[in-house]
C-alpha cells in the first residue's frame, strides 16, 4: 500500500456562533488531479489500485469558505472516471455523476471542476463512475469557515476509514450473487443451534429458524462483505501498519473522520479518551460527548478529544459485523503504541430488529404470526395477512398507512408525466410509476419523529424479499451490537445543530421512497423497482419544502445520499435538527427529513453501499428552473 503521511496541520481558533452555509463568490483556489492505475501491495499481496495523484487516499484538498475552486481533473484511465463531491452544495453541471449531471470524463481528457464554496465543514470526494471507488479512489476535502470556529482545538487530524480487496470488485459482486452468504464466515452452526434449544426449546428455536428462511435471510446477515476479503484501512494503512498522529498532554486534538468505505459500516472508540461531537456531515452541532460511534458509509463526525496522559491511545475502527477492524494511534512520540482491543463478538439480529415483530405493552418483541388484527382500525390488510389471523391487537397498535398510499394503491394519471394517481384540491396526489408516494395534505408538524407503521397492502414484488411489517423511527437505538458494554455510546437523537434554523417551516409535500431488496437474490431497489426500470425523474419545484420520508422495507441498513441539498434530520428536536448530507436507515427504520431544493437539475439519490446502488438502489430528483420549467444539467469536457 503507497504510504500515507496522515494530514495533520496545528492551528487553534475561537470561539464563535455558525451557519448551515455561507457566502458566495471570493478568490479562485486551484487545484489539480490526475487519475491514474497504480501497483500497490502489503502483507505479500499485490494488485492494481486507482488513485488520484497516486495516492490513497488522494491529496487532501483545502479550501476557504467563500472561495471559487478550480480543480483540473485529467483522466489518465483506459476507461471513463469522474469526482463528486460529496456533502457540497454545487452547481448542478459540477456535481459529477456520469449519466446524470455530465457524460464523464473520457479518456485523456481534462474536466474543470469550477464552483464557489458556499459552506465550511469536513467532507470528501470519490468517483461516481463503476467500481473505481472501491479501487481507491476517494480522498478528504476541507473547507476552512469565515468566521472563527465555535471550539478550540490546538491541533488537527483526518481520519479517513476505508476498505480495500485484492479481488476485483465485479468478482466480488459475482461471488455474492451466487451465493449471498459468500463472505460471510460467522454463520450459526449445529452447535449454536443446540444452544437455542437449550436456551429457548426446540418449539421457538425451530419457529426462529423458520421464520429467518421465509425471508431468505440470516440473523447473522449484517455485511454484504467482510474481512475475509476486505482490508480495513485508516488514512490508507492497513492495521499493522499503524498510522499514528502526535499530540502533547492536554492538547486538544480534533479528528475529522470520514467513512470511505464502499461496503462498511464502522464502530468507533479510543479506549481511555472520551470523544466530543462537534460537526456531523460537516456543519456544527452542539456538544455531545460519548465514548463510541457509529459511523455508516459516507459521513464525517469532527470530534474534539484532550489526552492527558503521556502514553498512547488506539483509535479502534471495528467493522460493523466485526470481522475485522482499522486502528491506528495517537502517540506524544513516534513509534509509541498501545494495546489493540479484541474484536466483539458478532452481533446477531432479531425479529424486533427487522420489522418482523411489535412492541406490546412494553412487554419486549412479540413474533407477529398467530395474532389477532381483529381490533385494528385499518381499511388496508397487512403485508404479512395471511399470518396475522388470530392477533388481539391493541389500541395501542402502530397506525396502518391508508391503502391508497402506503399500499401502493394504482391509479391513472397518465396527463402527468412519471404519475400514476391524483389528489384533491388542486395538489398532486398519489403514487409515481415508480411507486414513489406523495402526499400534500394532513402532514405532520415539521420536526415531529414518524409515528410507528403497519406496512399496508404490496410486498414490492418479487424485488423484495421479507418485507417489514412494522417501520418505526429508530434514531436513538445504536444499532446492533452496540450499546450492551456499558459506554456511552452517540445516537442521532443526540445531536442538534448549532445554531435553531432562523425558518422552520411545515413541508408543502411528503414523499415517501421504500428501500427494497432480495438478500438471496442479491437485487436491490426503491419501492421493488431498480433504477433502469425507472427511468422517470422525481419532479420537485425549486425552493419547494419537502418531506422525504424513506421506509426501509428490506433487511439490511443503507445510507442514502440525497446530492445537490442539505437534508434535516427529523430527530424530534424541531428547529434545533441537524443537516445531514448522508442518513443511515436500519432495517424496518421509517426516517423522515426536511429538505428545501434551490439549485435546478437532475440531482442523484442512492444508497452509499456501492453493490446496493450499481444494482439499481438509486433515483433521480429533477428539481425545475425559478421559472417552473425543467432543464437538464450538462458538463464539459476538453
Amino acid at each position: 500500500m503507497t504510504p500515507s503521511a496522515g494530514f495533520g496541520v496545528a492551528r487553534k481558533r475561537l470561539a464563535a456562533h455558525s451557519r448551515c452555509r455561507n457566502a458566495r463568490g471570493g478568490q479562485q483556489q486551484s487545484r489539480r488531479a490526475r487519475h491514474r492505475p497504480l501497483a500497490i501491495g502489503f502483507a505479500g499481496r499485490r494488485s492494481i489500485a486507482t488513485t488520484i495523484n497516486g495516492s490513497i487516499p488522494g491529496p487532501l484538498l483545502r479550501f476557504r469558505e467563500g472561495e471559487r475552486a478550480n480543480i483540473h481533473v485529467t483522466n489518465r484511465l483506459r476507461e471513463d472516471t469522474s469526482i463528486h463531491w460529496h456533502g457540497l452544495l454545487v452547481p448542478n453541471a459540477m456535481d459529477g455523476v456520469p449519466g446524470v449531471n455530465f457524460s464523464g470524463i473520457h479518456p485523456g481528457q481534462t474536466f474543470v471542476y469550477e464552483f464557489p464554496l458556499r459552506q465550511y465543514g469536513t467532507y470528501w470526494y470519490h468517483s461516481h463512475s463503476g467500481f473505481q471507488e472501491q479501487l481507491g479512489h476517494y480522498g478528504p476535502l476541507i473547507i476552512d469557515p469565515l468566521e472563527p470556529e465555535p471550539f478550540q482545538y490546538d491541533r488537527e487530524y483526518v481520519v479517513m476509514l476505508s476498505d480495500w480487496s485484492f479481488e476485483n470488485p465485479l468478482k466480488i459482486l459475482d461471488n455474492i450473487k451466487k451465493q449471498r452468504s459468500y463472505y460471510n464466515f460467522q454463520r450459526r452452526t449445529v452447535s449454536d443451534f443446540f444452544k437455542d434449544v437449550d436456551r429457548v426449546g426446540l418449539r421457538a428455536t425451530i419457529a426462529d429458524r423458520w421464520e429467518w428462511g421465509k425471508m431468505r435471510m440470516s440473523p447473522i446477515d449484517i455485511s454484504d462483505v467482510t474481512g475475509s476479503t476486505y482490508t480495513y484501512l485508516l488514512n490508507g494503512l492497513p492495521p499493522a501498519s499503524n498510522w499514528t498522529g502526535l499530540f502533547r498532554r492536554r492538547e486538544r486534538v480534533r479528528l475529522r473522520f470520514i467513512n470511505a468505505g464502499a461496503g462498511s459500516y464502522f464502530d468507533v472508540r479510543i479506549p481511555g479518551l472520551e470523544m466530543t461531537l462537534v460537526q456531523a456531515s460537516g456543519q456544527h452541532v452542539q456538544p455531545v460527548t460519548f465514548d463510541e460511534f457509529r459511523i455508516e458509509i459516507a459521513q464525517t463526525f469532527d470530534v474534539i478529544v484532550q489526552p492527558t496522559e503521556d502514553r498512547a491511545y488506539t483509535i479502534f475502527a471495528e467493522s460493523m459485523d466485526r470481522s475485522g477492524h482499522a486502528r491506528g494511534t495517537l502517540a506524544p512520540r513516534a513509534g509509541m503504541t498501545a494495546e489493540v482491543p479484541k474484536r466483539r463478538p458478532r452481533p446477531t439480529l432479531g425479529m424486533m430488529d427487522m420489522g418482523m415483530a411489535m412492541r406490546m405493552g412494553g412487554h419486549g418483541e412479540l413474533a407477529m404470526p398467530g395474532m389477532d388484527m381483529s381490533g385494528v382500525q385499518t381499511s388496508a390488510r397487512p403485508a404479512a395477512d395471511a399470518t396475522m389471523a388470530g392477533m388481539d391487537m391493541p389500541a395501542t397498535a402502530p397506525k396502518l398507512a391508508a391503502a391508497a398510499v402506503s399500499g401502493h394503491a394504482g391509479h391513472d394519471m397518465s396527463s402527468m408525466p412519471g404519475m400514476g394517481a391524483s389528489g384533491g384540491r388542486g395538489a398532486f396526489e398519489g403514487t409515481l410509476r415508480d411507486g414513489t408516494i406523495i402526499r400534500a395534505s394532513n402532514l405532520r408538524a415539521p420536526g415531529t419523529i414518524p409515528e410507528p407503521v403497519i406496512h399496508a397492502g404490496s410486498t414490492h414484488g418479487s424485488a423484495s424479499a421479507g418485507t417489514a411489517m412494522e417501520t418505526r423511527s429508530r434514531l436513538s437505538e445504536p444499532g446492533a451490537g452496540l450499546g450492551e458494554d456499558g459506554w456511552r455510546v452517540l445516537v442521532w437523537t443526540d445531536v442538534k445543530r448549532l445554531t435553531p434554523a432562523e425558518t422552520f417551516g411545515p413541508p408543502a409535500r411528503e414523499i415517501e421512497l421504500h428501500l427494497t431488496g432480495n438478500m438471496e437474490r442479491y437485487m436491490w431497489s426503491i419501492n421493488g423497482i431498480k433504477y433502469s426500470d425507472a427511468p422517470d425523474p422525481i419532479p420537485l419545484k425549486h425552493g419547494e419544502r419537502i418531506r422525504l420520508t424513506i421506509v426501509n422495507d428490506s433487511m439490511m441498513a443503507h445510507p442514502m445520499h440525497l446530492h445537490g441539498v442539505f437534508m434535516e434530520l427529523k430527530n424530534g428536536h424541531g428547529p434545533e435538527c441537524p443537516c445531514v448530507h448522508t442518513v443511515n436507515v436500519k432495517p424496518a427504520e421509517r426516517v423522515s427529513l426536511l429538505a428545501t431544493p434551490v439549485d435546478p437539475g437532475p440531482w442523484a439519490f442512492h444508497c452509499h453501499v456501492l453493490f446496493h446502488m450499481d444494482l439499481g438502489m438509486f433515483r433521480v430528483f429533477q428539481v425545475s428552473e425559478p421559472d417552473g420549467s425543467m432543464t437538464v444539467g450538462e458538463g464539459g469536457a476538453s
